[in-house]
């Protein structure tokens, strides 16, 4: 019985092994490009909304703040310039002792505020043991700002100048690096 060498000679050659291995990375490299690029983007929208709860916890607590240093919080009796003058730009910030968030006890005081993200009281804000803002970071600016420009106003005359707004911007950086700003007024009323 003659056999045919046709037949005995089975598999790939090394040319084909090599050129199927060549398609095969060529192929792995598209897909785990692609995979990698829709998990970056899949997470973006969870770091914009906590982006968006912390900014709006960090307006809530501002906003319960008195107006200056020289304002009441009792019926709003007293406002700062009736009686005393209202903080000039170049104080904006926390007053002598104010050292943390829990004796902060007027607006101005969370000018400069940041990028640590922890609670009131200076604990990290944790879920479950893991710390819920990791990578994330946070700069509140806060500026006299009567006409609505978003530029800062040098009032430097606690006698001459219109106090009586003063805009509070918190800008929130995300893990990824991307930069979310939010603002609001606050009026002495």
């Amino acid at each position: 019985m003659h056999v045919s060498k046709r037949k005995l000679i089975t598999g790939f050659s090394l040319f084909e092994l090599i050129a199927g291995i060549v398609v095969f990375s060529a192929v792995m490299v598209i897909v785990i490009t692609l995979v990698v690029n829709q998990s970056q983007q899949s997470i973006e929208p969870i770091w914009q909304t906590r982006a968006s709860e912390l900014a709006q916890s960090l307006s809530a607590e501002i906003s319960a703040k008195a107006f200056d240093e020289n304002a009441t919080m009792s019926g709003g009796f007293s406002r700062c310039g009736d009686t005393n003058a209202c903080t000039v730009s170049a104080n904006l910030g926390p007053d002598a002792g104010e050292t943390s968030r829990a004796l902060f006890d007027d607006i101005d005081d969370y000018n400069g505020l940041g990028p640590a993200i922890e609670n009131a009281v200076g604990n990290a804000i944790e879920q479950g043991g893991d710390n819920l803002y990791k990578g994330f970071q946070v700069q509140v600016s806060v500026i006299y700002d009567t006409d609505f420009d978003g530029v800062a106003e040098n009032l430097a005359d606690p006698t001459v100048g219109d106090f009586s707004v003063k805009r509070i911007q918190i800008t929130v950086t995300t893990p990824g690096g991307d930069t979310l700003d939010y603002a609001f007024y606050k009026w002495d009323f």
